[in-house]
């Protein structure tokens, strides 16, 4: 199942979203030489990526295709705007705009990026925890990307979320209300949790602790005035906005 679009109009700019969605752009084009230079890609993911044997100093080099000497502990700040493909970018990206802009749209501007930040660091933490001797290096927005569907999913729970099915050579589109997309899919996260990351080449671990993560932390980041502007689809004043706190 592919998300399409929601039925959730934003009342507010999404500032934030869309810059995040820029700097993680150019982060991919910039300093990953936008995958076309397999020896830029491998080295941007090597340096910055989190590598959970770097940090913990357990597990074993020998199958990593990355030796001691990246970043440590920061890199599981770095290693949430790094990627390993156009399809891993576009797809997070792609998810980032669908939910982000409503989350931010609850939380104010600031606050999002904050919550985004922070439960990016939580979510490559849960991977470390997860596989502390792994040598291999993880990357990528979803981990953040995880807490704001968890965000969403208390905010919007029958917000309704356009979605293309795939079931073999059939081909649909239907609306779903949020609850149940966003079950679906965490679901999938936890079930995907029971094969090592190598298999698979996806870090479920950091998606649980993410979504987990959001679910949580929307009670303390959520504007209580914006939520209920948003529901009864009123635009707050915008002196009345910063006064809460966050813009």
């Amino acid at each position: 199942m592919f998300p399409l679009r929601d039925d959730n109009p934003a009342e507010l700019p999404p500032i934030i979203t869309v810059a995040l969605i820029l700097a993680t752009t150019g982060v991919w084009i910039g300093l990953q030489g936008a995958g076309f230079s397999q020896n830029e890609l491998l080295g941007s993911v090597c340096g910055y990526g989190a590598i959970p044997a770097e940090l913990t100093g357990e597990g074993s080099w020998g199958t990593s295709p990355c030796v001691p000497g990246g970043l440590r502990w920061s890199a599981l700040l770095t290693s949430i705007f790094l990627h390993g493909g156009w399809g891993h970018l576009v797809g997070n990206m792609w998810f980032l705009w669908i939910f982000g802009n409503n989350v931010e749209d609850s939380m104010g501007h600031l606050r999002f990026l904050a919550f985004y930040l922070l439960t990016g660091l939580i979510a490559a933490g849960s991977h470390v925890l997860a596989e502390p001797g792994s040598a291999i290096p993880i990357v990528g927005a979803s981990g953040a990307i995880s807490a704001i569907m968890g965000a969403y999913l208390v905010l919007y729970p029958r917000a309704r979320v356009k979605t293309l099915i795939f079931l073999f050579l059939f081909i649909t589109v239907i609306e779903l209300p949020a609850f149940l997309y966003l079950g679906y899919w965490f679901l999938l996260q936890l079930l995907g949790t029971q094969a090592p990351v190598a298999a698979g080449g996806v870090a479920f671990w950091a998606h649980v602790g993410g979504f987990v993560a959001g679910v949580v932390l929307v009670i303390l980041f959520r504007d209580p005035r914006l939520v209920q502007a948003k529901r009864a689809h009123v635009r707050l004043p915008r002196d009345q906005i910063r006064h809460g706190g966050w813009l």
